[in-house]
């Protein structure tokens, strides 16, 4: 008995075989949720404040997403941030951001200082944990600020402040006048 083969017998056969063995993995794959989806949430000022002020800037860890609203709500803008490492570390409420500088100069907390006591403070400048700007809220020690370290954004990596990329906080620093009411979630 002569079995002839052909090539498109062979090609058949091998991805009917390739089809069964994967089938188990793709049904799997297919009854999975997906866990990739992005957490990030469009927030509405009203949610948070009864007008809009001078401006609105709402953080929201959860999403890592800073939202910002000018004074009549025309200009929307969300960005990515960096939030803080711990639940420990966040302070959520309302606050309001009262002095603003350009190439702020960083100074390590108490707590800091307690946890890492060979850290001295940094001028301005590329070692600058503050980056470019920086938007001082009306609680001691917490801060809106720019990072030159752009693998923080994204991720749990402050002390309690709010980062941003340092060409976003310098565009939101052009936005958010003195008295900008903030609230972090």
């Amino acid at each position: 008995m002569s079995i002839s083969l052909t090539r498109r017998a062979a090609l058949g056969g091998a991805f009917a075989a390739t089809s069964l063995l994967a089938t188990p993995a793709v049904l799997h794959a297919q009854s999975v949720p997906r866990r990739n989806a992005s957490s990030w949430v469009r927030q509405d000022w009203r949610d948070h404040f009864d007008t809009l002020g001078k401006a609105t800037v709402v953080a929201d860890t959860a999403s890592r997403t800073l939202h910002y609203w000018n004074s009549d709500g025309s200009d929307y803008r969300a960005y990515p941030t960096s939030v803080p490492l711990t639940e420990e570390l966040t302070k959520r409420g309302y606050t309001s951001i009262v002095r603003k500088k350009v190439g702020p100069s960083w100074t390590p907390t108490a707590s800091q200082m307690e946890r890492y006591p060979d850290w001295k403070p940094i001028g301005p400048g590329p070692e600058n944990p503050l980056g470019t700007h920086a938007m001082y809220l009306s609680w001691p020690a917490y801060i809106i600020h720019g990072t030159h370290d752009t693998r923080k954004i994204g991720r749990p990596s402050s002390d309690g402040c709010i980062g941003l990329y340092n060409e976003k906080i310098a565009e939101l620093f052009q936005l958010c006048p003195v008295g900008t009411q903030v609230r972090i979630i």
